[in-house]
């Protein structure tokens, strides 16, 4: 059949996200028009500023504060969610998918939090929802599984994809300055919210894990499943001694298939140095993956910012615009799950640890601390005591062990904080070989 002359567009949102997109639809006709096969036309708005159109040239006829004139416009064949949030954004892309409009999401807290269901939706009314800019900004990591390497079992996947966190990271490393230090500077540079809770506390990591360990492995993983914990009590001479260590400190994603479960967590973790995780520095994103057939790959690029996540999206309105004009329709989505899978709870995991202690400097600590360590079945690999204060007797002294369950580390932790001659569990960190 004819490729039709027109596609219609229906933005919701015109923050710094839609804006971008918006200067692309309007900005590349040619490109666009001859990937798509039909020219891609702006028709409907939704933001509340109304006095946005002016900035960005755009006609101010097209602009709406209601939902229902953009779902509802007989023209508007693509529906592209840039709001952000989980409500509204949940209800009108769900409202959306049943009235049979194709859907473009960048919202990773509503595709985490509500992947099968929307999906479901989508399929029964025979209609496609796309969510490439949810994960990693520029890089195409969620094509990557659904299409590239849909014939290989994944094993693992290792993910720096939070810009704001490892440009904190790395600031911290190369200067050798404290956490607060850092997140003030990222806050003036704009690369930080006035509140980062959810960067850095890891709760936008673990969004977009659960993305991503939902398409990898075929089981639904729900943010709720998976740990997160943030990157503020590093401190700068957790730096220092990871380097004398071989080790850099980063903020991972981690998906492992393990037997019939999934590991999902998000944390900080020592990686040797001269791992290429190590090296991805800055607001830069990475996924590593691991597959049977493949092997291991790495994926790098801008994980964020209005020119990557635009990328994201309009190569999503392209991709639904080709199916259109072929009359099919993309299969990007596997349901039921059929893996049989469970997510394994984060205290039955299994690594190698870093341990940080203030203890007081006499004969006989360390033995109580290898005591107890040895009651919970942790193997001690090194032990080294770094600085000690003349004037308070106190004595710091850092530990990394064999492999051990997280369950008996914590609970080794516990009793140690009980133990008189040490003042303080200063920080632990997991390692990951």
């Amino acid at each position: 059949m004819a490729a039709r002359e027109s596609i219609g567009i229906g933005l919701m949102g015109l923050g710094v996200i839609g804006s971008g997109v918006a200067k692309v639809l309007m900005g590349k006709p040619d490109t666009l028009t001859r990937e798509a096969g039909s020219n891609l036309v702006l028709r409907k708005l939704l933001e509340k500023d109304l006095s946005k159109h002016g900035s960005l040239g755009i006609e101010r006829g097209i602009f709406t504060t209601e939902f229902e004139e953009l779902v509802g416009h007989p023209e508007v064949d693509i529906v592209v969610e840039l709001m952000g949030g989980e409500h509204p954004a949940l209800e009108y892309i769900k409202e959306a998918l049943t009235r049979g409009k194709h859907v473009v999401t960048a919202n990773k807290e509503v595709m985490s939090k509500h992947w099968s269901e929307l999906l479901t939706v989508a399929r029964d009314h025979k209609v496609t929802l796309r969510y490439e800019a949810s994960v990693g900004g520029g890089i195409p990591v969620i094509a990557l599984f659904q299409e590239d390497l849909v014939a290989n079992d994944i094993s693992a996947i290792y993910a720096i994809v939070n810009g704001t966190t490892n440009y904190i990271l790395t600031r911290m490393a190369k200067e050798g300055l404290d956490f607060s230090v850092v997140l003030k500077k990222a806050q003036e540079l704009g690369y930080a919210e006035a509140d980062p809770a959810n960067d850095i506390e890891g709760v936008d990591a673990a969004y977009k894990l659960a993305i991503l360990a939902t398409i990898a492995f075929g089981t639904e993983v729900r943010p709720e499943n998976v740990y997160h914990e943030g990157i503020s009590r590093l401190q700068a001479r957790d730096f220092r001694y990871a380097r004398e260590l071989g080790y850099a400190i980063k903020l991972l994603a981690i998906a492992k298939r393990v037997e019939d479960s999934v590991e999902a967590r998000v944390h900080p973790v020592f990686i040797p140095e001269d791992s290429l995780l190590a090296k991805i520095d800055g607001v830069y994103n990475a996924i590593h993956v691991e597959g049977d057939l493949v092997g291991k790959v790495i994926f790098y690029g801008e994980g964020a910012g209005p020119r990557a996540t635009s990328s994201a999206v309009v190569s999503d309105i392209i991709k639904i615009a080709q199916d259109i004009n072929h009359e099919a329709r993309s299969v990007l989505y596997r349901l039921p799950f059929a893996s049989g899978r469970t997510v394994k709870p984060m205290v039955d995991i299994e690594t190698r640890y870093y341990m940080r202690m203030s203890v007081a400097d006499q004969a006989g600590v360390l033995a109580q601390i290898s005591r107890i360590l040895g009651d919970h079945d942790i193997s001690i690999s090194s032990v080294i005591q770094k600085e000690t204060d003349p004037s308070t007797q106190i004595a710091e002294i850092v530990i990394m062990t064999h492999p051990a369950k997280e369950q008996a580390v914590q609970q080794a932790l516990k009793e140690t904080e009980r133990v008189a001659v040490v003042k303080e569990i200063s920080n632990f960190v997991r390692v990951e070989a």
